[in-house]
């Protein structure tokens, strides 16, 4: 199986990539069972990227101190 999913660097792009792949179980080129492994990938780069976004949001509130 192959499957293209939109570049993800934000934790709003995730979004985009969770509809590509509802679109894709929608359109019969991915099986659900495919696509909930694929939205579970997703949810947990989205997760690290929300995570990593967090961390240097506080830092910068904080001045830099870690």
């Amino acid at each position: 199986m192959t499957f293209d999913l939109p570049r993800m660097e934000t934790a709003r792009d995730a979004a985009k990539a969770a509809g590509a792949v509802l679109g894709a179980v929608a359109d019969g080129d991915l099986t659900p069972t495919e696509g909930a492994h694929i939205m579970a990938l997703v949810e947990t780069y989205r997760r690290t990227l929300e995570t990593t976004e967090l961390e240097s949001r506080l830092a910068a509130l904080e001045g830099g101190r870690t």
